[in-house]
């Protein structure tokens, strides 16, 4: 694996109060790699979606805490991971599916699916009553397209 030219870590309480304060930490750490405003709107898309699987499907009605670990690697990359210790996805290639969803009819089920469009790659490691950890990388280009 690449060593970082700049990380951070974090961790907050799986509030959906701090969806949006995370969605803008992770943006304003990305700036450093002089992204397009395209680039951070899909970067902070992507942060969104995966801050809110965390709260909605990793922790149902408790609380716990999410983990944040952010890196810019060689080449212009940044990698986010997205991690909680919930109740982990029992089959993560199902769950990956478009419309797919364990949380009812108040969820459209596309999460991952957006993650997807705004990344460069997407990887999902869980397990059962363990948690989850969604890494999300995105080359930055820095280039109106």
């Amino acid at each position: 694996m690449a060593k970082a030219i700049n990380d951070f870590k974090m961790n907050i309480p799986s509030k959906s109060v701090n969806e949006g304060f995370l969605r803008a930490v992770v943006s304003a750490f990305s700036a450093l790699s002089d992204p397009t405003i395209e680039e951070i709107n899909d970067i902070k898309t992507a942060v969104s979606e995966a801050v809110t699987n965390a709260i909605v499907h990793g922790y149902r009605e408790k609380q716990g805490r999410i983990y944040i670990d952010a890196a810019i690697l060689p080449d212009n990359v940044l990698r986010i991971k997205i991690k909680d210790k919930g109740e982990g996805i029992e089959d993560v290639k199902k769950a990956m599916e478009p419309l797919f969803t364990t949380a009812g009819d108040d969820r459209s089920g596309l999460g991952f699916t957006v993650m997807e469009s705004f990344c460069d790659k997407v990887r999902v490691k869980s397990v059962k009553g363990k948690g989850t950890v969604v890494t999300l990388t995105k080359k930055i280009t820095g280039k109106c397209e």
